[in-house]
This record gives C-alpha cells, sequence and structure tokens, in this order.
C-alpha cells in the first residue's frame, strides 16, 4: 500500500478517535445540541474523515471501504451545505 494511502488512513483513525474523545463516556445528544463548539469540532472531523477517504480512493479506486461514497457524500454535504446540516444526523453517525 502507498505511503499516501497509508497516511490517509491513519488521519480517518485520528479523526474517529478524536469524535469519540470530544464525545466522552456519556454521549448526550442535549448537550450535543447545547454545544455549538463540540457540534463544529465533530463537524470539523467528518470533513476530514471524508476528504482522506476521498484521496485514498483517487490514488487506489479498488480499496474496499465500506461505505465509501456515504462518507464522502456525508463529507460534501457538511461542508457544501453548512446551513443545512441536520444535528440528528450528525448525531446518528456515531
Amino acid at each position: 500500500m502507498k505511503h499516501e494511502i497509508k497516511k490517509n488512513l491513519y488521519d480517518v483513525n485520528v479523526s474517529i478517535n478524536s469524535i469519540f474523545d470530544y464525545l466522552g463516556d456519556e454521549l448526550d445528544f442535549t448537550e450535543y445540541l447545547n454545544n455549538k463548539l463540540l457540534r463544529r469540532a465533530i463537524e470539523r472531523e467528518i470533513e476530514i474523515i471524508g476528504e482522506a477517504i476521498n484521496r485514498a480512493l483517487k490514488q487506489d479506486p479498488d480499496l474496499q471501504i465500506e461505505n465509501a461514497k456515504r462518507i464522502v457524500d456525508t463529507r460534501n454535504w457538511v461542508i457544501h451545505g453548512y446551513d443545512k446540516v441536520d444535528d440528528v444526523i450528525i448525531w446518528g453517525l456515531w
């Protein structure tokens, strides 16, 4: 596997772990809704995850990543449809 692909997959892993760190052990939707900084941090990590997967797939289109299209589409939705981001959908990802 190419070094750049490994780097992208590492970035995905770091972002996923960061999201779980941000949320802590007590996942609470109300707290999520009331904490703009938390929401924005998670949205940013989703952007990183989607971009890293997109880059990895460009390097190797045969790379098997479950739900890759859905992940990249979610990234695009968060970035380009920022005014339509639905907190319920974002919360449901985790």
